[in-house]
Parts: structure tokens; sequence; C-alpha cells
């Protein structure tokens, strides 16, 4: 599955863009004033962003009123906190903002909760890389360290080296153990990954090797990965080379 740049899917809809920031037809607030506050305040959020297109729906009435009934978004290249997204599709509806006081030149805000829905792409090497971030890297030092058989009371140790390979409903991590005298002590992890539920991942068949033998993995066919209350994934697909997720999340003001 890809998501094309030029032309993204939501729900079955097809929704196309062209320009950086496409604007709704016939209505002069969104392309003035909406599309672009929209599109410079997501580039304010993330680090970088390769490709961004915004498309704001509504008429003139509803925006003026501060009410927008749709708002879809496709990215490609964005990185977040040192997260790389290799491509992201969006769409949200029903949204309501400050639009009076932005016209006044004060930052635009969500002023209700809205609901999200999209389809997300990560590319191996984007989640590699991913690996690097301190977020994603803490997490995952923060879940795998206390499951392995070593004594997690020691603060030096860490996680080291991680490699992600991604094929057709597999994953495998590979990874070091680093402790304070700079010893490292090999970890594999093989897996496959199901939706406990729509907050939910879980490990399926996971298979763990610790300093090159095969561990009982009781304790990771138990884990599960809470991503929060207001995540509610829909699908979760491992191909080669990518992960396709499609869901949708509560994003709060």
């Amino acid at each position: 599955m890809e998501v094309d740049r030029n032309f993204s899917e939501f729900d079955g809809e097809s929704v196309g863009f062209s320009g950086e920031e496409a604007s709704n037809r016939g209505s002069r607030i969104a392309s003035t004033v909406l599309s672009p506050a929209v599109g410079l305040w997501l580039r304010s959020q993330v680090e970088r962003v390769d490709d961004l297109k915004v498309k704001i729906e509504g008429s003139d009435r509803q925006l003026f009123g501060g009410k927008i009934p749709q708002v879809t978004v496709a990215a490609s290249g964005a990185v977040y906190r040192g997260l790389h997204l290799t491509e992201v599709a969006l769409c949200g509806a029903k949204i309501r903002v400050n639009l009076g006081q932005a016209i006044k030149g004060q930052p635009l805000r969500l002023l209700e909760p809205i609901p999200v829905t999209g389809v997300l792409r990560l590319s191996q090497a984007d989640l590699n890389e991913s690996l690097k971030a301190p977020l994603l890297a803490d997490a995952l030092s923060e879940f795998l360290l206390p499951m392995l058989p070593i004594d997690c009371g020691e603060k030096t140790l860490k996680l080291a080296n991680s490699q992600i390979t991604i094929d057709a409903g597999l994953l495998m991590l590979s990874a070091a153990i680093v402790g304070a005298g700079g010893a490292q002590i090999p970890l594999v992890l093989r897996t496959g990954l199901l939706l406990a539920s729509g907050r939910e991942l879980m490990f399926e068949s996971p298979e763990v090797e610790f300093d090159r033998e095969l561990l009982n993995a009781s304790n990771f066919n138990d884990f599960k990965i809470d991503f929060g209350p207001e995540v509610d994934i829909a699908e979760l697909t491992l191909n080669p080379g990518e992960i396709v997720c499609r869901g949708g999340i509560t994003v709060l003001p």
C-alpha cells in the first residue's frame, strides 16, 4: 500500500490536492486565512517535512463561525520529535476553532476535541532512523529490559545498536544490552504484531534470543503496548520493508 503524495483516500473516498496548500473552492477564508494558517502551524510542530498539502472544506458562513466541516492533510518525509514519518494522510471533521481571534492575529487553536482518521506508512529505513531518537529509544529500553534475565536495578544498562527488519507479517529487532563495563550482550526479538484492542498491540508468536540462547517468551506473550484512550487502530499490516497503520485518534485542544 502506498499513500500517494497527490491523491489520498479516506474511508473509500478520494481526496485530491493541487499545490502545497490546496484551498476550498468558493471560500475566500479557507484560501486566504485558514489554509495558510493551518499549514504554518503544522510546519511549526515538526522538525522537517518534505511535502505538505492541506485542504479545508466549508462555506464562508461556517468558517466565520469558527466551524470547519472537514480538513484533509497529506504529508511525506515529516520528522516529529525525532520520529520519521514516511507518509501520512489524515482527515478531521466537525472542527471548531477560534477563527475570530486568529483573524485579529492571535494563534489559531482548537476549541473542542476532534476525531481524526487516516493512514500512516513507516518505511524500515525511517523506523530505524527513529530508533536513534530518545523518544523511541527510551521507550524501547523501558519495555524490553525488565523482561530480560538481567539485573534491571543496574541503572547503567542501556539498549544500543538497535535495528529493525520488517518482512511480511514479521518484525525482527536486533540490539545489544550494554552494561557499565561496556560489555555487550546480543539480543534478537522476532515477532508478529496483533491488535489486542483499538488502543493496544501485542506480540504474536514471539521468539527471543538473549546472549545467543533461546529464551522462554512467556513474558513477551502477555505484554501489550497501550497507546492510550485517544487512539483507535483499525488495521496494522507488516509488509516487506514497511508498516502500514489505518485508524483514528482524538486530537485534544
